[in-house]
């Protein structure tokens, strides 16, 4: 995933556009969730569930 550093992305939780910066696992009490850092058209950086992000490119239907 590393690879995806600076990829446009789709926040399907807020219907916004950022950028992924960073991913990384975070460890709750028995499982560990893929998140993602992020930031916004602000400017504003903020974490999120990785499958609730989805690469631009892959909602051109969604956005039609």
């Amino acid at each position: 995933m590393d690879l995806a550093f600076g990829t446009k992305i789709l926040n399907h939780k807020t219907g916004e556009i950022g950028l992924l910066i960073k991913t990384w696992k975070n460890k709750f009490a028995d499982a560990e969730i893929d998140y993602a850092t992020c930031v916004d058209k602000h400017g504003k950086r903020y974490n999120i569930k990785l499958d609730e992000i989805f690469p631009l490119e892959e909602t051109d239907d969604f956005e039609k």
